[in-house]
């Protein structure tokens, strides 16, 4: 993040510019603050405060001007409660904040989502832009997102891959998805039970058809291991270690 002088540790044979520094004059995108150990939270609040850092292994300052923006799917409060996160950077971080639902709160949201993921990946693999068939889209409108936006870029990237359809249909995804939905209809999940509640069956089905190995149950889900932690911390299915 703040960069190296050459010299400054076993491997460092040049010196390397940080993000503060490339940043300069721009925007920087702190993903998943929360996760940062503390050591780094005091410098991070430094730099922020004082707006100068030193590379490890130098004694200079530099002057960054950076504007940042912090990204968490945790709440950073209940983390500052809890001890794993410096209050006074959360309030430095906090200035103007911006609460995204998550995507099954936002069902309008999917087909523009899915019309930008289907035109990234086609232009990545040079071939013309798949569709989504009605039902389709039907099926994701009701699925939790236990994984959120990666997610569907997930499934998506995957079935532009894989698919020979021009028109991706409901079985050229996870089964996990239509799985989850035909669970809902047949009764398997009781009328009344929230989203959140339909989600943490899922997760709790999927780790038992994985006989438990999380590994593989995040890439089922279409998540990674980090998320899933997470939600078997905010849904009491373990410590998520």
């Amino acid at each position: 993040m703040f960069g190296h002088e050459k010299g400054a540790f076993t491997g460092a044979i040049r010196s390397t510019r940080g993000r503060f520094e490339l940043a300069d004059g721009g925007t920087l995108l702190l993903d998943e603050i929360s996760e940062i150990r503390p050591g780094l939270q005091a410098k991070l609040l430094r730099v922020l405060q004082e707006r100068e850092f030193e590379r490890i292994g130098s004694g200079q300052s530099i002057k960054t001007n950076v504007r940042v923006i912090a990204t968490s799917n945790r709440d950073l409060k209940d983390e500052v409660a809890k001890g794993t996160f410096r209050d006074d950077l959360y309030y430095r971080l906090n200035v103007i904040p911006i609460e995204l639902p998550p995507l099954r709160k936002r069902n309008e949201d999917i087909p523009l989502l899915c019309e930008y993921f289907l035109s990234k990946f086609a232009q990545k693999m040079g071939i013309p832009p798949k569709t989504l068939s009605e039902r389709t889209l039907q099926l994701f409108s009701r699925y939790a997102w236990p994984g959120n936006v990666r997610e569907l870029e997930n499934v998506i990237e995957r079935a532009t891959v894989i698919s020979r359809n021009q028109e991706l249909l409901p079985t050229d995804f996870p089964a996990e998805i239509s799985v989850g939905i035909s669970e809902m209809t047949k009764g398997g999940i009781e009328v009344g039970l929230t989203i959140d509640g339909a989600e943490k069956m899922l997760i709790i089905r999927t780790l038992k058809a994985n006989s438990g190995n999380r590994t593989k149950t995040a890439e089922v889900l279409g998540i990674t291991t980090r998320t899933l932690r997470t939600k078997l911390q905010e849904y009491g299915l373990g410590d998520g270690a």
